[in-house]
């Protein structure tokens, strides 16, 4: 089957007081009909602009941008804002990081997912409104006849939630963009929203794009990982490929700091030195370079985005390191999380 979207050497820019800020540097992914394509990294890591830029979002005076956005092969990246208008929600539908902000607070919230339906089919305002109901249902609200007549605040945070689901999901898109759709869940209710975006990819054969910085998220319904870091892709792959053999420095710092169940739990959870780097003054080279505990001279230099584990063609990643040096260099650092975890039972 071709792509669903197809994001080729996406640049986003702002210009700013402090310069011109490039939130995306040469973006590039495919999302296959099915597919659930996680996009992970740290605040400020453009995964959320990316996210906003396919669905048109991001447009402004003070933004530029570059490369290209084609969904079914129809360029959206410089699509008129009407045709924009009739894809967003019908056929590339999100779900937004912060529902309490992204639902209107003085509209109910069956009225709201009526009126996206209007919006976008010809059909009787009764019609729409039994649809809300249908898909409060269909993602688990209880009573949801009763709780279409309900305002967002009278719904907890995970009921806030499977609303922008319920919302992003009533007109069957061919895509869903879920930025951070279990962020400040308790894991009950995250497993549920998660079964949810598994319905929609079986019954739907929708693609999905998972914007998080969840791990465990991930590693429970992700095919494919993308890691950004600055702007850019620092490494790709299946997720086997990046959670059982990452590549990048950068990835074994998000790997280890999660709690690992294989081994003793160490007296204290490794982390990433540093802080983030400012966009508008990125570091030449690898922009990792300054938080990288195994920077070299060749670093300096800007590593492109390239096959280095094997015989694979699908993992890549942005780093010099040889293949040989990374793999010894991970296991004395997984190693070492495991002796101290040992000393401090002892």
């Amino acid at each position: 089957m071709a792509p669903l979207l197809k994001v080729d050497d996406l640049h986003v820019s702002f210009a700013t007081d402090d310069g011109l800020v490039r939130a995306v540097d040469g973006m590039t992914l495919s999302l296959e009909p099915g597919e659930i394509v996680a996009v992970v990294g740290e605040s400020g890591s453009g995964k959320s602009v990316t996210a906003l830029t396919v669905m048109g979002l991001t447009r402004g005076p003070n933004v530029s941008f570059g490369g290209s956005i084609e969904y079914k092969d129809e360029d959206l990246l410089n699509a008129p804002d009407e045709r924009l208008r009739r894809v967003r929600g019908a056929e590339i539908a999100m779900i937004f990081q912060d529902p309490m902000t992204s639902l209107n607070p003085v509209m109910r919230v069956g009225d709201q997912i009526a009126e996206q339906v209007l919006a976008h089919e010809d059909v009787p305002k009764d019609e729409a409104t039994e649809r809300a109901v249908q898909m409060l249902d269909r993602v688990g609200i209880p009573r949801a006849r009763d709780r279409a007549s309900n305002y967002p605040h009278e719904f907890s945070g995970g009921m806030r939630q499977r609303v922008m689901i319920a919302m992003a999901l009533s007109c069957d898109p061919s895509i869903l963009i879920a930025d951070e759709p279990s962020t400040a869940l308790d894991v009950t209710i995250q497993a549920q929203i998660l079964e949810r975006l598994r319905e929609l990819r079986h019954t739907a054969n929708a693609g999905i794009i998972l914007v998080t910085h969840d791990l465990g998220v991930v590693a429970d319904i992700a095919d494919r990982v993308l890691v950004m870091y600055a702007g850019r892709i620092v490494e790709q792959g299946t997720l086997d490929e990046v959670f059982y053999n990452p590549q990048h420095p950068y990835t074994w710092g998000l790997l280890g700091s999660i709690t690992r169940l294989d081994i003793p739990p160490p007296p204290r959870l490794p982390s990433i030195s540093g802080a983030p780097p400012s966009l508008a003054a990125r570091p030449e080279g690898c922009h990792f370079r300054p938080r990288c505990p195994h920077e070299f001279d060749k670093c300096t230099e800007d590593p492109p985005l390239e096959p280095r584990a094997g015989d694979s063609r699908t993992h890549c990643d942005r780093c010099w390191l040889s293949p040989e040096d990374k793999q010894a260099r991970r296991y004395v650092s997984e190693d070492q999380i495991g002796l101290e975890a040992k000393g401090a039972i002892a």
